[in-house]
């Protein structure tokens, strides 16, 4: 279900931090955590559920799937990456209104050609300003519900320089945008430059290896951004956990590593829900045995 906590807490100005999640056990962890929000990276989807890189191979449904999955699981407000909205106007219309209805608050649409990259990787294309316009006045129209935000990402700054991103920034926002994302600022300046320019919601992607530099949130918050995502750091951390206990087992070598405790995991991943039925149910679930 959509939330309207978020908009609430973009129109009372406090500063919004979202952890990337990339599978239902990193959603869950992060939903436990005083986060405001919660980001649906599509890095780390397309990594974790495909094991391929983020350049176009993810489809609709792989992406609808895991937002529906993630939405149902958590209880947080959940921005989600739509990519370029999976083709032309009629596609963005019926990925809107597919997200919104998966429980999403916030959809992530951008303006690169496809098949889309990684925006912190090179050789990213963007398509003409009035394309990605058209794309957002068909968003804005798509929705149900107001409290559905559209978050609008440029690609420009990387192609064609950071005015060519604000010029970009300030179409979008005309057209119907909720939220800003410039993505790919290389510098504190850069982003200095960002938050000065709009005196509407703008999005830092704090991504952990990549151009832009990683700042506290007061700092971001000073520069003029409404909010943060982190799509990265979770999935980065993970991956360098697993490597460490597995390289641990492979050289027959006790595992030393700090672990999630066994009794803290079935109570995060939900099996007193189970027990509970199963106490509830228990005469039913004793019919269900066959007869020996």
């Amino acid at each position: 279900m959509v939330s309207k906590a978020f908009k609430e807490m973009l129109a009372s100005k406090q500063f919004i931090t979202a952890p990337g999640v990339f599978d239902l056990v990193s959603a869950k962890i992060a939903d436990r955590t005083g986060a405001q929000a919660i980001y649906m990276t599509g890095y780390g989807i397309v990594a974790s559920y495909l094991g391929q890189p983020d350049a176009g191979l993810a489809t609709y449904t792989d992406m609808l799937d895991r937002a529906a999955a993630i939405a149902d699981a958590i209880s947080k407000p959940l921005i989600a990456d739509g990519d370029t909205g999976y083709g032309g106007l009629l596609n963005v219309q019926h990925t809107v209104r597919g997200y919104e209805k998966a429980g999403v608050t916030v959809i992530q649409l951008e303006d690169q050609v496809i098949p889309k990259k990684c925006g912190h990787t090179p050789n990213r294309q963007v398509v003409a300003t009035e394309e990605m316009v058209n794309k957002i006045r068909v968003a804005s129209d798509a929705r149900s519900s107001r409290d559905f935000l559209i978050l609008a990402r440029t690609d420009a700054r990387t192609s064609f320089g950071l005015d060519e991103a604000l010029r970009r920034g300030e179409a979008y926002f005309n057209a119907g945008a909720d939220i800003l994302f410039i993505e790919a600022p290389e510098s504190k300046d850069e982003m200095k430059t960002i938050g000065a320019a709009f005196d509407k919601p703008l999005l830092s992607n704090q991504l952990h290896g990549g151009k832009t530099p990683i700042l506290p949130q007061k700092e971001l918050k000073q520069m003029g951004f409404s909010l943060a995502i982190y799509p990265t750091v979770g999935l980065f951390a993970a991956a360098q956990a697993l490597q460490n206990v597995y390289n641990s087992l492979a050289h027959e070598e006790l595992v030393t590593q700090p672990l999630y405790a066994f009794d803290d995991f079935v109570e995060m991943i939900g099996f007193q829900k189970i027990w509970d039925f199963e106490e509830k149910y228990a005469d039913l679930l004793q019919e269900e045995v066959p007869a020996g």
